[in-house]
């Protein structure tokens, strides 16, 4: 038994610390992928609150056979993160981190018109495909966990992945020369 598995059954058990544990070591990524997902980083933590009380409120129905913990977590936190999209209806997507990387301003401005380049086209994409693609390169999920959480076959993960790339390339087309 793995130890998240036992960990899950301390909880089921009235052992609340477990549960503790598990946010603990999914918090950071949960977070990231909503953040990445819904482009509001004041509503990230909100967003990973209630992925968590729900996590925990119905830790019962997590079926070990079906998936992994992580697989059905970040799956609560999709869900999450595309019902908050349809109620706010907003989506850019920065990275204010990579932005501040460099100290040169002419670096700075470049990084920052790549950035809003990206944006643009990342919420110009179909949202089946915007998900893929942030889950596969932002978040690292193996390809097969991308199809559980979205609840595709393998293939189409693959082809939404690949569309996703072809049209951010073109829309980024002009930065290559540079």
């Amino acid at each position: 038994m793995t130890d998240e598995l036992q960990l899950i059954r301390r909880v089921l058990d009235g052992d609340t610390t477990g549960f503790r544990i598990l946010v603990q070591r999914y918090q950071q990524p949960v977070m990231r992928m909503i953040c990445h997902l819904t482009g509001q980083s004041a509503e990230c933590e909100d967003i990973a609150q209630e992925v968590f009380l729900s996590a925990f409120r119905h830790l019962r129905s997590f079926d070990p056979d079906r998936s992994r913990f992580s697989t059905w977590l970040f799956t609560i936190a999709r869900n999450r993160s595309m019902n908050d999209l349809r109620r706010n209806r907003m989506v850019p997507l920065t990275d204010d981190r990579a932005q501040n990387r460099s100290n040169e301003p002419v670096e700075s401005l470049k990084r920052r018109e790549i950035f809003r380049e990206l944006d643009k086209a990342l919420a110009q994409l179909p949202d089946r495909y915007r998900r893929a693609f942030i889950l596969a390169e932002f978040e690292g999920l193996p390809y097969d966990q991308i199809a559980q959480i979205e609840c595709i076959g393998l293939g189409t993960v693959k082809s939404r992945i690949h569309r996703a790339k072809e049209k951010l390339q073109q829309a980024l087309a002009k930065f290559r020369n540079e």
